[in-house]
Parts: structure tokens; sequence; C-alpha cells
């Protein structure tokens, strides 16, 4: 019985432009892959769809001035003619939209599964927002401090959102990135994102009143030198410890930094604060610490607080230099207490710090935990950078969210039976930038009755992020029609999980942090019976044209269309495979498919004149080489050097071919099936011209034998004395003594005048005469 394979692309959001030729780099690739895979006598499942819901969409149907629905359909039937140029052997029976209430219907069971189990909650908070698109942005969607999809930069607005609780499996998230044959780069970065940190919370009184202000550290060691605090600007306690004469300006601050971006606030090297007016108490030695706002701290990490360091953090010490505040070393190199020209972060001696003065720092930082708890003051802890998933979106072209908000009964998912909630026809679409979804207009679709006690109610208004469809898309694939179950247990096990996954290292902790978050979560409630999706995981590099990633507004877009009328769809497969390796960016150059045009006539060239005569020992040899190599060079991915190594293969059995007359049969099919998976057309055709009625693709991929491989002559050095002075050609079964002739013969006017006193013979290696 055959095995499965399950090789997928990421599949493309389907763009008003269509496909550029960088686009067709990671199609080819995981093409090529799963028809190597065919050839090992796998059952190849590769399928392909569409992620058409989210901002893309929508902000292309706006800037069309198309409703999202029109522009979509037509953008993916362009999308879907310059797949098929690219002869994948993609299955089109499986093929998927994330915009199909059939689909989606699915999407919809997935957040009210998550609603059920507390993993989706509503919570008015300052969020990402993007101006220009008139909705909320998760952390991972702000590059830069910008929108990742219109560039405009990003500010703080407080909306009403829906939140997946994905920190819930940070832990899981992050033990589980070693078992992955993924690129270390990208595990790097899913590690560094979820940014797990040991340290202590600790609770600050506030002078004068019963609040307490919580802070998170991993510098516990530093407490005794802490002399003030800082709060975000956003922090629930601003108003509360502001005083009467601070809070003017304390307004104007908190109003100011809601227009930067995170990035840009933590990056801006000027510190700005205010200070409130209230005090805090610092739990080891009962100094007063002022307490400040300043948006180099965020809400969203840690506590939203933290304690001033200044001797020891470089940016607490830029603070407090500017607003001249106190700067008190625990920590030195030796011991001594010196006055310190800039922060000391270095491991050290305690100073300055009562019982603990003299310990190392790093005992220390285990120490004033165990003090900390043993006082009631503070715990020791585990924190993570990796915030909550901001779910919800305030535009239209998304999945709706299946909830439903009655006045007596609260918030109500939508029975199962009811699903899927289907976005309703709309004629304006266009975001509202008032926090609210255009769908809030729309009266006859958002008012209905209350699935448990019958009364008014109202639908949720928001919809789901564009990652919504991706995050599971690829269980649907197997059987995309199954209208029972999201998947059922047989195509479960015969398929998932993954394979092989092939995309862009731009969504590493994007669509592939949020599906691993989906897989773990329907692995918990018994959906699937796997925690990772995607076994291995290939990043394909970007091809780039004049230095620089290919896009519209840059003018340097090169279309596959015209490429593939011109050269044929195998020359452009092969050039995209030839350019770089794969995993590195690539610089197109419309000079080099010239070049692999040129390479398949020329390979063609070889099966011009074909017999039944016996393979001679040459050819065999280089027959078994060039399967040894193409299989080692495949296996690691090496694509590029696939192509470079069938070029040079050709012109080798090419100039056999001059002097033999013609190359047997066996190799010539073996040479077609090697080619297959590179340029399937040109080895289709040249397999039936061979007279083969079976299809190539159910063939077996070729073996190698080492023995076959072995050179019967080599080249070896002739010494005297340990210099060279020569080489000869040798049989490698010729006996020593004709070998050691025909040494003597060679360097004969050297030897001249010298006695020979020991002839050495190191087996297919070297002579050495030693002679005086």
């Amino acid at each position: 019985m055959k095995k499965n394979y399950y090789c997928l692309d990421m599949f493309p959001y389907p763009s008003g432009n269509g496909l550029h030729v960088g686009h067709w780099r990671g199609y080819v690739l995981s093409d090529v892959w799963s028809r190597y895979q065919m050839l090992h006598g796998y059952n190849i499942l590769h399928p392909m769809g569409w992620d058409a819901f989210g901002l893309p969409a929508e902000n292309y149907a706006i800037a069309q001035k198309k409703h999202p629905a029109i522009s979509t359909a037509h953008n993916i039937e362009n999308f879907k003619r310059q797949l098929k140029e690219i002869n994948a052997v993609y299955d089109w029976d499986k093929e998927i939209n994330t915009t199909d209430p059939k689909y989606y219907k699915w999407t919809q069971w997935i957040f009210l599964k998550m609603f059920e189990h507390g993993l989706a909650y509503e919570k008015e908070m300052p969020i990402n927002w993007c101006p220009s698109c008139k909705t909320g942005l998760a952390n991972e969607e702000v590059k830069d401090g910008q929108c990742d999809r219109c560039g405009t930069v990003a500010t703080k607005k407080n909306v009403r959102q829906w939140m997946l609780k994905i920190t819930e499996y940070a832990q899981r998230l992050l033990d589980d990135l070693s078992g992955l044959d993924w690129p270390e780069k990208v595990k790097k970065m899913q590690s560094d994102w979820i940014g797990k940190s040991f340290g202590a919370e600790i609770d600050f009184e506030v002078e004068g009143t019963d609040k307490k202000i919580k802070v998170f550290t991993t510098r516990p060691d530093t407490l005794y030198g802490s002399t003030f605090m800082v709060l975000a600007p956003e922090h629930e306690l601003v108003s509360e410890l502001a005083t009467k004469e601070q809070l003017p300006e304390v307004e104007k601050y908190v109003f100011d930094a809601s227009t930067k971006s995170a990035v840009n606030r933590m990056t801006e090297k000027d510190k700005t604060g205010v200070f409130l007016g209230s005090y805090a108490i610092n739990p080891l030695n009962n100094e007063k610490l002022p307490i400040w706002i300043s948006d180099y701290v965020l809400s969203d990490y840690g506590t939203g607080a933290i304690m001033c360091v200044p001797a020891h953090d470089e940016r607490d010490f830029a603070f407090a230099k500017k607003f001249n505040l106190p700067i008190v070393p625990v920590i030195s190199k030796d011991g001594n207490v010196v006055e310190l020209e800039e922060a000391f972060t270095e491991e050290g001696i305690m100073v300055n710090s009562q019982s603990f003065n003299g310990m190392k720092s790093a005992e220390a930082k285990l120490k004033i935990p165990d003090y900390l708890e043993e006082h009631g003051i503070g715990k020791k802890t585990v924190n993570y950078k990796l915030r909550d998933w901001v779910f919800s979106r305030q535009r239209y072209w998304g999945e709706p969210i299946p909830i439903i908000h009655c006045s007596k009964c609260g918030i109500v998912g939508v029975p199962e039976e009811e699903l899927p909630v289907e976005l309703p026809d709309v004629t304006s679409y266009e975001p509202t930038g008032t926090g609210e979804s255009p769908l809030a207009a729309i009266d006859e679709w958002v008012n209905t009755t209350c699935p448990k006690c019958g009364g008014p109610a109202k639908r949720e208004t928001n919809t789901m992020p564009q990652w919504a469809g991706s995050s599971w898309y690829f269980l649907r694939y197997p059987n995309p029609n199954n209208d029972k179950e999201l998947i059922s247990k047989e195509d479960m096990k015969k398929w998932l999980p993954v394979d092989m996954y092939v995309g862009g290292i731009e969504h590493a902790v994007l669509h592939l942090l949020y599906a691993r978050f989906y897989t773990k979560f329907l692995y918990d409630i018994g959906v699937v019976d796997f925690v990772e999706p995607f076994t291995r995981l290939f990043n394909q590099g970007m091809v780039t044209k004049n230095g620089a990633k290919m896009s519209k507004s840059k003018g340097n877009v090169v279309s596959p269309d015209e490429l593939v009328k011109k050269y044929g769809c195998d020359a452009l497969r092969i050039y995209e495979l030839f350019i770089g390796p794969p995993e590195l960016d690539s610089e197109w150059d419309d000079r080099g498919i010239e070049g692999v045009h040129r390479f398949l006539n020329k390979f063609k060239r070889l099966f011009e004149n074909t017999n039944q005569k016996a393979q001679t020992k040459e050819v065999e040899k280089l027959c078994h080489k060039m399967i040894y190599d193409i299989t080692t060079r495949m296996e690691s991915f090496s694509l590029n050097t696939v192509v470079s190594g069938f070029m040079e293969y050709t012109n080798k059995l090419l100039d056999i071919q001059k002097s033999i007359g013609s190359i047997d049969k066996t190799t010539l099919k073996t040479l077609t099936i090697l080619l297959a998976p590179l340029a399937p057309d040109t080895a289709k055709d040249i397999w039936v011209n061979l007279g083969q009625t079976s299809d190539i693709f159910e063939q077996e991929w070729p073996k190698y034998d080492l023995e076959k491989m072995k050179d019967d002559t080599a080249e070896i050095v002739v010494q005297i004395s340990g210099k060279v002075s020569g080489k000869i050609n040798i049989n490698l079964d010729e006996d020593e003594k004709s070998i050691l002739d025909k040494a003597k013969k060679a360097i004969e006017n050297k030897l001249l005048g010298k006695k020979i006193l020991k002839e050495i013979y190191v087996k297919g290696r070297i002579v050495n005469i030693v002679a005086k």
C-alpha cells in the first residue's frame, strides 16, 4: 500500500496585481518536492486555496470602488489561471476559499469552542489602531511602528475588543519548538516573541492610600537601588494617583502618548515624562519613590509599571539624569561604591543592600525573591512578552463573530445548528473610523433574538481578522466538503499533520504562531490527535529586482505570463530553481531564463538518436554518479545545485554521444525520470517519444550503486624523496611493479645521477622514490 505525503504551500491572498515571478518561486519549490515524493511511491496531497477575507482584500476593493466579494472573485479567477500555468500537481477538487460560508462555518465553530472554554473574551482596552485602515491591529501586525498592510504609523485607541487567550498556551508553544524540523531562525523568532523571563512580582504601597502598584522585574537583585517608579500612560491608576496640581499636565501627556506607536515609544532616545505628584514606598528600605508616567513603559508588557533602578538600567539612567532623580548603585564590580558616569549593567558584588551586602549579584537574584515571599511583599514568577491576541476588527470584509448580546442573558454564543452566521450583502462597506464595524448600521441583520431567553438581542458587529481562516485551513483540505465535522478522524489520520510546509519567513510570528495555537486547542478538545501542524517548514527567499523587493510602486515587478508564452513553463520553473539557493533572496536577471531555455534544448539533443544498444561502462558510471548527485542535492533541498548538476552532466553526456553516436535507452529513461520533477512537460513528452505508455510519475526514482560509481583509473603524484616531481595515470587494479616502473619512466630525467634507495607505493594515491 502506498504511503501518504502532505505538501502544502502557504495559500495566497488573491491581490489585484496577480502573481509575479517572486510568488512563483515558492510554488515551484513545493511542486518539485511533491513530484519528487510521488516518484518515491507516495500518494500526494498538494492542494491550493484562497486566503481571501481581511484587510488587504477590502482595502483593494475600496481603492477599486468595487464590492470586495466581486473584486475578490475576479482576483481569484486570475490567480487560478496563473497558478495553472505553473503546471503544479494541485488537486483543484480540494480547493478552499476562506470567504465561502461552507468554510467559515467551521472558522466560527472554532471561535465558539474557544468561547465555551474561556479562551475568547471581550474587553475594552487600548489597542494598536491604524488611522488609515480604520481598524484595530494585533501586536504582530505592527512592524516598526507601522501597520504592516498600509504602512501608516499605528496609534493607540480604546476600543471594545474580542481577545483570544493565546497566553494560556505560551509555555507549550515554547516547549514544543524544540521538536520541529524548522529553520532555527524561525524558532528563535517565535521564542523571542513569546519572551519567557524569570523574576519577581513585587507590591509597592502608595503613600497615604490603600492602593498598591504591582511590578514585575527580572532584576530583583537591584530592588534596593530603586529610586522612582514609572507607569505606562494607560495604567489604570494614573488618574487616581495624579494630584490636582499635576492632573492637567498628566492628561495632556496621556493623550500625546496615545498617538504614538509602541515601537516609536520604545526607541525614542529622548525620554519624556510627567510626575504624578504621588509616592510609592520601596518595600525593602521604606524609601519614598516618586511616581512618574512615561511612554517608554508599555501597558501590555508585564504589569504596565516598572521600578526604576537608574544605576543599573540604561533607560532609567537617562530618565534620572534628565529629571534630576537620585541614582543609587547597589552592585559594583569589586564591592566598592563609586559615582557612576553610566549605568553599570554587569554582574558584580552587592552594595547599599543591607544584609545582602558583599553577596554576588547572581546569588542575590535568587535570594531576594525568597526574602520577598517570606515577608509577604512579593513572589517569584515567570513572565511572558506574548500578549493575548486582539482578535476583532472594525471592518466589513471578515467572518462575523458568532456572538449575540442580550440585555438579560449577557454574551451568548450562536447555537451551532445556526452556523454559519453569514456576512450580509451590503452596498456601503467602507470603514466608519468610529470603532464600530459597518455591520452595526444594518438594523435588520443586527437585531435578532436571544437563543437563551428568546428576548430581543443584538448580533456582534465586529468581524474576525484575516488570520482566523488561515489558522486552521490546512485541516480542511483533506475533505473540504464535509458538512458534518471540521475534519473526519479517517482523513486526519490519513494525511495530517502536514509533512512539508513552504512559505515566506515573514509569517514567523503571525500565521505560524497562530496556527500552532489553534492546533493545540483543537488537540485539547479532541478534534485532532497531534499538537503541531507542520512537521517540516521551508522558508523560501524573495526574488528581488534592481536590489529591491518586487512591488508595483517600485515599478520592478516581473510577470510570469509573457515569459511562459515565450519560453514555456518548464524553462521558467527551472530558472526559478537555478536563480540561487532557495532559502536565500535572489536577484532576478531577465537574461537568465535565456540560458535555461538553451539548456533544455541542449538536453533534448541527447534523445535525437536513440537505440537499443547496451549501456557502456563509461556511461553507466556517469549515470550512477548523476543519480547520486541529483538525489543528495534534492534531499538537502539544494535545488539550484540540482539544476547546475543537470547542466554539468548533460554536457558530459553530449561529449560521449559525439564519440559513440548515441546514448543507450536505459540511461535516457533514467535521465527523463530525474528531470521530471523540475520540468514535467518536457519529461512527459520525452517519455512518450521513448515509447513508454505508462505515466512517468508512476515510475520509481532511480537508485545509485556506489560500486558502479567507482573510477577504474586515477591520476597519482610521483615524488622524489618527498618532493613532487610528476604525475602518472594508472589503472586502479594495476599491479605495484607496473605502477613503479611507470613512475620511474615518467621522472627518469630527474633521476639521472641519483641512486634509488627505496620505492614506496601508497595504493591509488602516491609513488615516492627515495633517491640520493
